[in-house]
């Protein structure tokens, strides 16, 4: 076993890169729609408001005291930084919820351990900072569940509570609602240029680990009803999902998308990950690209993203407007 001294890059332990990893969106689907859903029989607690039929960022459930929002999310090491990696993968689990527009109430830990070939000491760092988000959040932390693994993962499941009437969803768009993004984008390929070269990329960390709470809170004030959070199906697989739902075409003005620096370097010289082109394959028979879009533009837009910000169908304070949902056209999603 190594000890705590050495210097570990925890990103050579995992297969792929945070939200990166992800099953193929086609595959998932596929997956899901042949699965119960598991609300035939008697509910006497509570009544399933959002569940699997739209791709919403978490489920949605009514009870006799509240209305409850659960989600879950884990994956391999991301940054080498083990604290790092625990506050990334936090804020990624917690943001499910703030897309629904709900708040983190308690969380559990998620955590697969390689114990024979990585140091405790380095998991104890992965929980703390996992501890530092959800302490950030206002969200209980509260045990959870550990296995002996073979690759290192980590997350949380999460359950908060919400104002059911005032939930973001995804199939709430409409025709002439704006399209706002509060992160820029180019997490997926800082990521993997990171693993592949051992470059540090400060603000992509900044930003996987700045929490989704205030766009969420600056959404639900603006009186948005539609939104998701960008993460492992990258913006114009979340995008594409959100039109689908919703039976409108969104519109993307590619310029005016954001992007973290170093990103379309990263692209240029080839550090782009498997889950980002199987998003550009599944998304590109639904999107029409313009003639004058850039030739990277289509891998960035579907970059694989840890711990993204949130696509708002509507105009909230600080966060660019990068598009707009029309009628229903021949495409789902049409970029330049």
């Amino acid at each position: 076993m190594l000890n705590s001294t050495t210097t570990i890059r925890l990103t050579r332990y995992a297969r792929g890169g945070g939200c990166a990893c992800k099953i193929p969106p086609g595959e998932l689907e596929a997956v899901m729609a042949a699965a119960p859903v598991g609300t035939s029989g008697p509910r006497p607690l509570g009544e399933l408001v959002v569940g699997t039929e739209n791709g919403d960022d978490a489920a949605v459930v009514t009870t006799a005291t509240g209305t409850l929002v659960m989600t879950t999310d884990f994956f391999g090491p991301v940054v080498d930084d083990a604290y790092d990696w625990g506050r990334i993968a936090a804020a990624n689990a917690l943001s499910d919820v703030y897309a629904m527009g709900g708040t983190p109430v308690v969380a559990v830990n998620l955590l697969a351990w390689p114990r024979d070939s990585l140091p405790m000491e380095l998991a104890a760092e992965v929980l703390r900072g996992g501890a530092a988000t959800a302490a950030e959040a206002g969200c209980h932390l509260a045990g959870g569940h550990s296995i002996d693994d073979a690759e290192p993962k980590y997350g949380l499941a999460v359950t908060g509570h919400a104002d059911p009437q005032r939930l973001l969803r995804n199939d709430a768009g409409r025709p002439g609602m704006p399209l706002s993004l509060t992160k820029p984008l180019g997490i997926g390929v800082l990521n993997t240029r990171h693993k592949a070269t051992g470059e540090r990329f400060p603000a992509a960390v900044a930003a996987m680990t700045t929490l989704n709470a205030a766009a969420s809170r600056a959404a639900l004030a603006a009186g948005a009803v539609c939104a998701t959070d960008v993460t492992g199906f990258g913006l114009l697989g979340h995008l594409y999902k959100l039109a689908r739902a919703s039976g409108v075409t969104a519109v993307l003005d590619p310029a005016a998308v954001p992007y973290l620096d170093g990103a379309r370097e990263a692209v240029r010289d080839g550090h782009v990950s498997g889950g980002t082109r199987r998003n550009l394959d599944w998304v590109a028979p639904h999107t029409r690209f313009g003639p004058t879009v850039r030739e990277d533009e289509p891998l960035l837009l579907a970059d694989a993203q840890t711990s993204g910000g949130l696509l708002v169908a509507g105009e909230i304070p600080g966060a660019p407007v990068i598009g707009h949902l029309a009628s229903r056209g021949d495409h789902f999603v049409t970029v330049g």
